[in-house]
């Protein structure tokens, strides 16, 4: 019974050393942060002369936000710009009864930690949550361990304990209603919420 355990464990620990081993790592002036990058468009655009035509940033491990018009935008204006474009990406999923955040959300949750240290004034709420599989309690206390993964996973990346909440909703709030997997798949999340 331990060596299938164990078994089933290698299986699924393999692919995802072999992936975080074969990922490719970013130059550290790709990721020079959200406000140093909204400020040097702004400035090479003026600068130019090229206001009316419209740029771009390129937040963290290179999510390009555009930007249409930066002749009259402040560093404050492009910062909203750039989180409005990280709240399009702000959901993590997991596999069922897993807590267990994969590589495949490795740039997104990078992305949102480079914003977070760039700055610290900025607070982000994780939520968790389970599909309607289990007991109400064990969903709650599943989406918490969800939530607390992801808190973890950004505290790895540099963000401030101080800018992160959680709050469990367990099975309460699901994404879609149907009883299939596909919608079960789609509950079984951990959002941020700024």
């Amino acid at each position: 019974m331990q060596l299938n355990k164990i078994l089933k464990s290698l299986v699924i620990a393999l692919p995802m050393l072999t992936l975080a081993a074969c990922s490719s790592t970013t130059d550290s002036t790709t990721n020079d942060g959200v406000e140093s990058s909204a400020q040097q468009t702004v400035s090479d655009t003026t600068a130019n002369g090229n206001t009316g035509s419209g740029s771009n940033v390129i937040v963290g491990s290179g999510t390009d936000v555009s930007i249409d018009s930066v002749e009259n935008l402040t560093v404050e204006e492009v910062k909203k710009q750039v989180m409005d474009e990280l709240r399009k990406r702000h959901v993590v999923y997991f596999g069922f009864d897993q807590q267990a955040v994969t590589a495949e959300y490795g740039e997104l949750l990078q992305d949102h930690a480079n914003f977070l240290i760039d700055n610290p004034a900025v607070k982000v709420l994780i939520e968790g949550h389970a599909d309607e599989r289990g007991t109400p309690g064990y969903n709650i206390a599943l989406g918490e361990r969800r939530a607390n993964a992801v808190v973890k996973y950004l505290n790895n990346l540099g963000v401030s304990s101080s800018q992160i909440s959680t709050v469990s909703y367990g099975e309460e709030k699901p994404v879609n209603t149907s009883h299939t997997d596909a919608a079960f798949t789609q509950n079984r999340r951990a959002v941020l919420v700024y």
